[in-house]
């Protein structure tokens, strides 16, 4: 007996010195807490460390989501269609098909409370078209909200090489969210909604049943970032968000979480004044609520007399279309390089048709035998309003702009009429004859495709 239990003693310590020089794989694990008033921080851990975010990428992919909505680029009851891409997305899910159309409200709930990835997809290519070129406007939005080691790849967080962001910028995003859109904050809190095709379930209704004060924020898994949560809480006068990454089960990550939720309260004043940010403003103006008056030009210039001569016409519209799609359209004022219209044909095109031939307006007809030629429907009644997208050298450069532009098939564009306006230095590219919601809607999906523009009309009460 003795023996067997000196070979226990001599078998334990072996175990305790090999656990002692074997590496353990662990997730890095990150934290901070901050006084969502303010906006003091009030602890952190690793929290500038980049890490796997998982599912806390569809907090960013919602606020642009609601970005949108208030700047008119898309509404809660626009019917969305699934692309196969979004359908194929693996779960969690929402069970999404290929070819169906769903409410973008809809897929917002699915997106936030059940953290469905076809859904975040689905809104992805919603607003931007694709998920690649929604995921750039994450990282543009990412920058103005001062989220500075965040880089997104996807708009749904499964992993992948690059998608990364830290445990203080996914606190700053979440009190982004609450501060900037408080009417759509609710749906964090929601146990379970109606997601149009099915009732889903929270993915953080442990947390938010268990800890009191809790209405949100949003869940996180994937192997390689283990359990995220960024949660925030309520007491009397008192918010605290606290972010975690790097949770070794759902249980352990919500405890944690309590306990700098609890660090928090017992930290933060009772009382303090609340410093609400300025909505994101960006370097290239994407998504810029448009100005609809401008100093420069209160009222339009009236259109010419029938007698002027007719603005430049193309002499063949397929010409016309391969010159104008081998344009980069973004205007002097683009800083990101990325451009609104893709080339779709050989530079060899724009040589073999140069704008000097093709644009050539011919020459100005008769007053008395014939009308004068315009590119779209006369500006009258109430339309007073249009988009200018800058000043150019030549009125060459402004025209094939404007039919640039004008081809990018733009629905709202339709009905406007195409004017280079003579400016000192230069020509003013122009579409005239618009509606102030006409105008507003179209300069602010300009500014989503990287285009300057600015849009201007009558004083208030013309």
């Amino acid at each position: 007996m003795r023996h067997r239990r000196i070979f226990l003693a001599l078998l334990g310590c072996v175990a305790l010195l090999c656990a002692a020089v074997t590496p353990v794989r662990a997730t890095p694990y990150a934290a901070m807490v901050m006084d969502a008033r303010t906006g003091e921080v009030l602890h952190a851990r690793n929290a500038d460390t980049r890490l796997h975010p998982a599912s806390l990428t569809k907090m960013m992919t919602l606020y642009i989501a609601f970005e949108a909505v208030r700047l008119g680029e898309i509404t809660m009851d626009t019917q969305v269609t699934i692309s196969r891409n979004a359908a194929s997305e693996p779960p969690s899910e929402l069970g999404l098909r290929a070819g169906s159309r769903i409410a973008l409200r809809y897929l917002v709930r699915a997106a936030g409370v059940r953290s469905a990835n076809d859904a975040a997809t689905a809104i992805a290519e919603a607003i931007e078209g694709s998920e690649a070129a929604f995921a750039r406007r994450m990282n543009r939005t990412a920058r103005a909200l001062g989220m500075t080691r965040t880089t997104f790849r996807n708009a749904h967080g499964l992993t992948e090489q690059g998608h990364l962001s830290t445990a203080r910028d996914m606190t700053v995003m979440g009190r982004r969210l609450f501060l900037d859109y408080p009417q759509y904050y609710n749906i964090f809190a929601r146990r379970s909604t109606d997601a149009g095709i099915s009732t889903v379930r929270n993915t953080n209704r442990r947390f938010l049943d268990a800890y009191r004060g809790a209405d949100g924020i949003k869940t996180g898994y994937t192997r390689a970032a283990g359990f995220n949560l960024v949660s925030s809480a309520a007491r009397g006068q008192v918010r605290i968000i606290a972010t975690v990454f790097g949770g070794r089960s759902t249980a352990t990550r919500n405890q944690r979480v309590m306990e700098l939720l609890d660090m928090g309260f017992a930290r933060a004043p009772h009382s303090a004044t609340v410093r609400r940010p300025a909505l994101p403003r960006y370097d290239n103006p994407l998504g810029q609520p448009p100005v609809l008056a401008v100093a420069q030009s209160p009222v339009p210039v009236r259109r010419p007399p029938a007698r002027a001569a007719p603005p430049a016409v193309p002499a063949t519209i397929d010409v016309a279309v391969q010159t104008a799609l081998a344009l980069d359209v973004t205007g002097p004022q683009n800083q990101e390089g990325d451009t609104a219209i893709t080339p779709a044909v050989p530079p060899a095109l724009v040589s073999a048709a140069p704008p000097a031939t093709v644009l050539a307006a011919p020459p100005a007809p008769a007053p008395t035998t014939q009308p004068q030629v315009v590119t779209r429907a006369s500006s009258t009644g109430d339309r007073l309003f249009g988009v200018s997208l800058g000043r150019y050298p030549t009125r060459d450069q402004a025209e094939r702009l404007l039919l640039a532009t004008a081809l990018a098939g733009l629905g709202m564009l339709d009905e406007a009429v195409r004017r280079a306006v003579p400016r000192p230095g230069g020509f003013e590219a122009r579409f005239d004859g618009m509606t102030r919601e006409q105008a507003a809607r179209a300069c602010t999906r300009l500014m989503t495709r990287n285009t300057t523009c600015t849009t201007y009309g009558p004083p208030d009460g013309r």
